[in-house]
């Protein structure tokens, strides 16, 4: 039986307002809606309960507000068993939101108000220093400051732990970040901001993923939406996993899903990374099947339901 993962996660919580509606209106025009739920979210919330769901022992680094959603947040967050002791309650800002453009396509777009993710603070990061040290691997995404996940993976680097990076939303990365990042999981847009290559076929796939190990980056997993993932590893182990077929009603949280559920499953020395990126597709094909982020994320018996 494999040893239940310790996963220390930095990153962002939202409350998720989804707006269902049959498409996006055009400039000017006034739509009606639907339909309208709230759900919990925030790309580090999502990751951290699909490494939970997937029999993880997870513990939070992060910030919400002292309102009504960050209440809810927490207590979301422990449903799931997640150690919540590193979550501070900032007074001067609001709990994260995300406004959820859902269409009938199951598409979605989404704006984002980072209310308290983007102050969380140094000192944060220092109390939970005895945390990182005693993880098996850290997680953090761009939903929270760079400067903080720095200072994370260079105490994790200092210990031996694993780093994973989702270099997501888009955004250029610094180097140093880089050079302290075990496994990142680029999708083809964020790719294609760290490398300037079109990520559209398996060649400017490989060509991107050697790209960023010259960056100083050990290990790469290329998130391809429908297409599945395709991974390089530092030992030139490369593979295209392909994605499970199904009819997607909703793609949010999809990509967290699939980061949570590697973390979870993928062992320090990467030697069982195919059949991790395996589990992680499947988990992100039952996410899609279900209304919003942290509702359709899947526990560990029902990605291994045959």
């Amino acid at each position: 039986m494999q040893k239940r993962k310790n996963v220390v996660v930095l990153g962002s919580i939202n409350a998720d307002i989804i707006l269902k509606l049959a498409r996006l209106p055009k400039p000017g025009e006034t739509m009606k809606l639907q339909g309208f739920e709230t759900a919990g979210g925030g790309k580090g919330a999502n990751q951290a309960i699909a490494a939970a769901r997937s029999s993880s022992e997870v513990h939070f680094v992060g910030r919400v507000g002292a309102d009504a959603y960050g209440k809810m947040m927490c207590e979301l967050l422990q449903k799931d068993g997640i150690n919540i002791e590193h979550i501070k309650t900032d007074a001067n800002n609001p709990t994260g939101q995300a406004y959820i453009l859902l269409q009938d396509s199951g598409e979605n777009s989404i704006l984002v108000n980072s209310g308290a993710n983007v102050f969380i603070q140094e000192e944060d990061v220092k109390d939970a220093r005895y945390l990182i040290e005693k993880a098996d691997v850290i997680v953090a995404q761009f939903e929270v400051p760079i400067n903080r996940i720095i200072e994370a993976f260079k105490m994790a680097r200092a210990a031996g732990v694993s780093t994973i990076l989702n270099p997501a939303p888009a955004t250029k990365v610094p180097d140093k970040l880089l050079e302290l990042t075990d496994l990142i999981t680029p999708n083809e847009v964020e790719a294609e901001m760290l490398t300037d290559i079109h990520v559209d076929n398996p060649i400017s796939q490989r060509n991107a993923a050697r790209m960023l190990q010259a960056k100083g980056v050990k290990n790469v997993i290329l998130t391809l939406g429908s297409e599945g993932a395709y991974y390089l590893t530092e030992n030139n182990q490369e593979q295209a996993v392909p994605a499970f077929k199904v009819k997607a009603i909703d793609t949010t949280g999809a990509g967290d899903t699939f980061i949570g559920c590697l973390a979870a499953k993928l062992n320090p020395n990467f030697d069982n990374i195919s059949q991790a990126v395996h589990y992680a597709n499947k988990a992100s094909s039952l996410t899609v099947q279900k209304i919003g982020a942290i509702p359709s994320i899947p526990t560990e018996k029902e990605v291994t339901r045959r």
